[in-house]
């Protein structure tokens, strides 16, 4: 396409992280071949929307916001472009029912965005659907990405897709098969990142601890954590997402013994009750949890644990949801979400007898986060008169006077914050704080002056 003509694009991204990773894939390709991004629809030539389809509130918020985005079609706006994980899902039900959108692509065909992008330029007319019946990209060290929000933290894709027969789970058939990187791409993308200012990157994947199983060489996340060790400044490396019954002793060694790793794992358990595992296919029983929270703890010190649990799954009892909140007041893990579950046809646990009441669902999700509130307080208090490293991140949203922060224990968007006072540090920088108070889900910290 000419430079002399290049396009507007204001882009939406619905959903997790590994949906953001594409979409800062989608704003570099457009970059990179001389258009514009643009902060607001008004401003736009083309609008693209990177929907999220996992549950039902995530495919209602998408709906909303394609509809909100479509209203743009009568001013500057000519090309509405849907892709991700909704329109992977349902391609031909969205444009039916929503005829201004323009483009549906799948969620691993995104990145023909830039053809729209460019035909539209050149006056082509291309395919409305545009989905792939089996996802099978995978982006790396060569693509170009640009980074949203400040560049002190970065999510890193370390694979796509997932093999997991999880019976409540449908990312399988939205994202395609476990596809992972090379170790070299991975460090290689690490390293630019952090020549351009990064601190902190957070690798991601359907599932960590299966990372590499499909390479021919089998290289493991053990060996890809002591690669990314040495990166010059790289401060932390946080892993999201890892598989209770896969955590070998190598991969905690690893954990324990390279300091570039952040002491925080988050391994989604979703159940404690054996047969409730069962139901949900999660393929180990709740020894194995037990069991891993015991090698956690023992071998990596100061080790934060952050994990999630499904409430309402079909069959849960009222007995397998107490042995659920036992298990919570007893394991103190740090940082606990707790979600209602959530219907999907083509999973197995939509055909499931023994649906829970809503109302239920609602009930036994608040209870249960109400007994993690009372640990995250305890634990958040338990840290006042201990010195924490902070990472800056910006100015405080709660005053004025304040900075805020996170430490190693609270990931990004999802664990709370440290509010800093006596903070002149940069945006970036890791300063060492005192604690002063701790609420049930946010630090009081004073930074320590050299």
């Amino acid at each position: 396409m000419s430079q002399a003509t290049p396009q507007s694009i204001y882009l939406v991204s619905l959903g997790c992280p590994k949906n953001r990773v594409d979409s800062e894939v989608v704003l570099g390709d457009a970059a990179a071949k001389g258009h514009t991004i643009v902060f607001s629809p008004e401003e736009a030539d083309v609008i693209v929307v990177n929907t999220c389809g996992f549950i039902e509130s995530a495919k209602e918020e998408s709906i909303d916001t394609i509809l909100e985005m479509a209203q743009h079609k009568s001013g500057k706006c000519q090309e509405l472009v849907v892709t991700g994980c909704l329109s992977q899902r349902y391609p031909t039900e969205l444009r039916q029912e929503i005829p201004e959108i323009d483009h549906v692509l799948g969620s691993g065909d995104f990145r023909e965005v830039i053809k729209i992008i460019e035909g539209r330029s050149a006056k082509q007319k291309l395919p409305v659907l545009g989905v792939s019946e089996t996802p099978a990209y995978l982006y790396d060290h060569n693509t170009p990405r640009i980074i949203t929000g400040h560049q002190h933290t970065a999510y890193v894709k370390i694979a796509e897709g997932c093999d997991r027969p999880c019976a409540f789970c449908i990312i399988p058939k939205l994202r395609g098969p476990q596809r992972s990187r090379s170790i070299e791409s991975v460090v290689s993308e690490v390293t630019s990142l952090c020549q351009r200012g990064t601190k902190e990157i957070n690798l991601i994947a359907q599932d960590l601890t299966r990372y590499g199983v499909d390479l021919a060489d089998k290289p493991t996340l053990a060996q890809l954590l002591r690669a990314l060790q040495g990166i010059e400044g790289l401060a932390w490396v946080r892993l999201h997402y890892t598989y209770p019954s896969a955590f070998t002793d190598e991969l905690i060694e690893v954990i324990a013994d390279t300091s570039v790793v952040a002491k925080y794992i988050d391994v989604p358990l979703q159940h404690i009750d054996d047969e409730m595992l069962k139901k949900m296919r999660r393929g180990h029983s709740s020894r194995v949890t037990y069991d891993l929270i015991e090698r956690l703890r023992s071998r990596i010190e100061g080790v934060v644990l952050r994990s999630t649990f499904i409430v309402g799954h079909p069959g849960e009892s009222d007995e397998a949801f107490a042995r659920l909140c036992d298990f919570v007041r007893e394991a103190k893990l740090d940082h606990v979400g707790a979600f209602t579950y959530s219907k999907e046809e083509g999973t197995v646990s939509g055909l499931l007898p023994h649906r829970v009441d809503d109302e239920l669902m609602q009930e036994r999700q608040a209870e249960l986060m109400e007994i993690q509130r009372q640990i995250s307080l305890e634990k958040n208090q338990a840290k006042v008169g201990k010195t924490i490293e902070v990472l800056v991140e910006g100015e405080s949203d709660e005053s004025e006077y304040l900075m805020q922060g996170r430490w190693y224990g609270q990931a990004p968007e999802i664990d709370g914050s440290v509010y800093l006072s006596n903070c002149e540090a940069p945006i970036g920088a890791l300063v060492n704080a005192l604690v002063t108070d701790g609420s049930d889900y946010d630090i009081a910290a004073s930074v320590e002056q050299a």
